[in-house]
């Protein structure tokens, strides 16, 4: 089973948790229907989309409504340190929820307590939160783009907000920004950074980069982002060592896009769509 973390923006959403389904365009978990956009529920739909491709593992999601205030992100930190210890996961990833240190931290030490530890992905607030806490080397992958590379790559920024400016600046130097964060034990095991050319690396460097097939509209796409990292979930979980399940990922994720013929107005469901032919071995010849 993959266990999926996250927020949906509606305030009004409750925290539910259970394993997630297709019901004709949405997704369905305990009952409650979720519209694909981005985020989170494109995450989820992505790894939906693969599953079946990859022997058919089991979508579990702990979802929980918040727009960025941090009410519904606490409510989950909470469940989490009270019951995954109730949870059998081979991987465990954590997506958009309000960066919280303290919380961060108290849902790592009940990962500790689970009757296996799964393989930990994070990306977005949650990613934050493990450079946050100085714990960024318990992660066995993250996902950031450019500029979430740069603020794992300042040792002093406290919050992405005070990434300094010439760190910033060198969001097109991408090798220098991850020989950055390793040196100053900032970043997880793998990373996987997100953008115009995909790039999985380790604490000895760059070890593959992707940038095909390429597409200026897919730039202008909310969520492809989302979708690379469910992809990455569910090969992680199929077995693939982490390297191999990230450059899986990263061709996977354009190869849908490029099957989806995009333009500027394409939403991101119309690539997922397209994610079982981008798995296809013959896809990849």
């Amino acid at each position: 089973m993959l266990g999926i973390v996250g927020t949906v923006p509606d305030p009004e959403f409750p925290l539910v948790h259970g394993p997630v389904t297709w019901d004709r365009d949405r997704l369905t978990i305990a009952g409650r229907r979720v519209a694909v956009l981005r985020g989170t529920p494109a995450l989820l739909a992505a790894a939906l989309k693969a599953a079946p491709c990859l022997g058919h593992p089991e979508i579990y999601a702990f979802l929980v409504g918040d727009i960025g205030k941090g009410q519904g992100s606490r409510r989950l930190y909470q469940f989490l340190e009270e019951n995954l210890k109730d949870f059998d996961l081979q991987v465990l990833t954590f997506h958009y929820l309000q960066p919280d240190v303290d919380w961060h931290n108290r849902v790592l030490f009940a990962i500790d307590g689970m009757r296996r530890r799964p393989l930990l992905i994070a990306d977005a607030g949650f990613m934050y939160a493990a450079k946050m806490s100085g714990q960024a080397p318990a992660y066995d992958l993250f996902t950031p783009d450019a500029g979430e590379l740069a603020f794992l790559a300042d040792e002093t920024a406290p919050h992405p907000f005070y990434t300094r400016g010439f760190i910033l600046h060198e969001n097109n130097n991408v090798p220098e920004l991850i020989r950055r964060a390793y040196r100053h034990g900032n970043a997880a095991r793998h990373l996987v950074v997100k953008g115009s050319t995909d790039h999985i690396a380790t604490e000895e460097g760059i070890l593959f980069s992707v940038d095909q097939p390429s597409f200026d509209a897919m730039e202008a796409i909310g969520g492809t982002g989302d979708t690379l990292t469910g992809l990455l979930t569910v090969l992680c979980g199929a077995g693939y060592p982490h390297a191999q399940a990230a450059l899986l990922a990263a061709q996977a994720n354009r190869r849908a896009g490029s099957f989806a013929n995009p333009t500027p107005a394409t939403q991101v469901a119309e690539l997922i769509a397209h994610i079982p032919a981008a798995l296809a071995p013959e896809s990849a010849s």
